[in-house]
């Protein structure tokens, strides 16, 4: 069983040097993934000197660890999304998502790049585990309210291969993220945009403008957080935060499949469950391949992550019964307080975006789009529908605010009332991690496949939850904010920004 994606098991992704010398831009992107990569590119094409950071390895965050479907549908229902922002809105909403999937296609002739692009329809189906006969009326009147807005989208008693009542959409997409983001990033390398690798933006200054990397400065005049995670850059922790009470972060689950030829069409595939499973199909020459995704829960939020694993195979099982399944992955969305991502200024020299749901590969294009717009000083006609301080906040969307950070005191004083696990180091198995009680206090400990043994503080340095241990990726995850850290505490994923602290004694 692979356990890397199957983007970054099946494409050669180049390596880029750490940045080694004091440098001088106009724009500096952060974020080696889909935003970042494509802001570069754009920005490039307007004659733009931009550089790129990347604090690990390209496509190793969770462009790398996506399903890659490209679709104008959102999470939040059509019908939702005029509930809280009215037609025009709504239509805006879906419109985003089909100018991302065009602008891709677009860079996929422009570069001439092999990535698997394909024009597929999705559809969206009744619940896999539930009673039909409940949702036709509510997904005939989805499919006649996208019609009515003008999408090709019409209603089924029974979409292929699924014989179960649902809404097909037009025009959707699939590609290979993993060879469509190594092929942006060697163009950009042909057409010498400077790209680092292993190099974090550590140090954001005012006077002179620059940015701290690996004990060298970058002179720049803007910089794109293109980044998962929030990342603080010139506005410093407290706008950052402000925001963060707006996401909360969400572990998702998928897995790779080889299927008998022809069981199912070529498409993309949501159902109506909540969390949804979602599936896309590839067609090949023996036999047909599926990514079958879900059992979503909040970071940090479940005991056995490994088990959402094992769930999710025997759904698909259920599905199709002779699927062979030879990958497995997690990823992480960051869900927002209202349904729509936050991408926009921050402040004049600083563009942010964050909050993509299940639509990162469509949103992250959107974003570059809209930065570099923004940065050329060109109109965007949804700069105001995703701007970070829109004031179009409804009941509903302060109920999914309330709901979404009601537990957050809970984890912050669980920190402070409970007690770790009463168990000895010696119990932790290798490749364990297990927040024990040690002399009175909870320590986070860690055993490594070889034996040794790693102790640190299970306080996230965020905003002070107690991080739990992710036994299907052998991470510390924060159940509050959605921060990761590996099993010896290296932060992988904000917004908390630095490692957790060794423990005491």
């Amino acid at each position: 069983m692979q356990t890397a994606s199957l983007w970054l098991d099946t494409a050669t992704i180049p390596r880029f040097p750490r940045l080694a010398a004091d440098l001088e831009v106009e724009v500096v992107v952060v974020g080696g993934g889909i935003t970042g990569l494509t802001t570069a590119y754009l920005l490039d094409r307007e004659g733009v000197k931009v550089a790129l950071l990347e604090r690990d390895r390209l496509l190793h965050g969770e462009s790398g660890h996506t399903t890659a479907h490209l679709t104008c549908v959102t999470d939040a229902r059509l019908s939702e999304l005029v509930k809280r922002f009215g037609k025009d809105h709504a239509t805006a909403v879906w419109d985003a998502g089909l100018a991302a999937i065009v602008q891709i296609q677009q860079i996929v002739n422009e570069t001439g790049m092999d990535c698997d692009f394909r024009r597929v329809p999705g559809f969206l189906v009744a619940s896999l585990d539930g009673d039909v006969t409940q949702e036709v009326r509510s997904l005939g009147d989805e499919a006649a309210l996208a019609a009515e807005l003008g999408f090709d989208a019409c209603y089924l008693d029974a979409v292929p291969g699924l014989n179960r009542p649902g809404y097909r959409v037009a025009n959707q997409a699939k590609f290979h993220v993993g060879k469509y983001l190594a092929g942006l990033a060697r163009v950009l390398q042909e057409r010498g945009v400077p790209i680092y690798e292993e190099s974090e933006a550590a140090e954001f200054h005012e006077e002179p403008r620059t940015i701290g990397v690996n004990e060298y400065r970058i002179r720049c005049h803007e910089v794109v957080l293109a980044t998962h995670a929030l990342h603080s850059g010139f506005e410093g922790p407290l706008k950052r935060d402000l925001l963060q009470t707006k996401l909360a972060a969400y572990n998702t689950y998928a897995l790779g499949a080889t299927v008998p030829k022809g069981r199912l069409p070529e498409a993309l595939y949501w159902d109506t469950s909540d969390p949804y499973y979602y599936l896309r199909v590839e067609r090949g020459e023996e036999s047909d391949y599926v990514i079958w995704g879900g059992e979503d829960h909040k970071t940090g939020q479940e005991a056995d992550t490994s088990e959402r694993f094992a769930a999710l195979e025997r759904r698909l099982r259920q599905l199709l019964p002779e699927a062979e399944v030879d990958h497995r992955w997690s990823g992480q969305v960051l869900e927002t307080n209202d349904g729509l991502p936050f991408i926009g200024r921050e402040s004049a020299v600083q563009f942010l975006a964050t909050g993509f749901s299940g639509n990162g590969m469509t949103f992250g294009t959107l974003s570059a789009m809209m930065a570099r717009d923004e940065i050329r000083g060109t109109r965007n006609p949804w700069r105001n529908l995703f701007a970070l301080d829109r004031k179009t906040l409804t009941p509903t969307s302060i109920w999914d605010y309330l709901t979404e950070n009601k537990d957050y005191p809970y984890y912050l004083l669980k920190r402070r009332f409970t007690r770790g696990e009463e168990a000895g180091v010696a119990e932790v198995l290798p490749g364990e991690g297990r927040v024990l009680a040690i002399d009175g206090r909870k320590v986070a400990v860690y055993r490594a496949e070889d034996g040794q043994v790693t102790k640190l503080s299970p306080v996230c340095p965020h905003l002070g939850c107690t991080v739990a241990w992710n036994s299907a990726e052998h991470t510390w995850d924060c159940p509050c904010h959605g921060s990761r850290f590996t099993g010896c505490g290296e932060v992988t994923t904000g917004p908390a920004e630095t490692s957790l602290a060794q423990a005491e004694g």
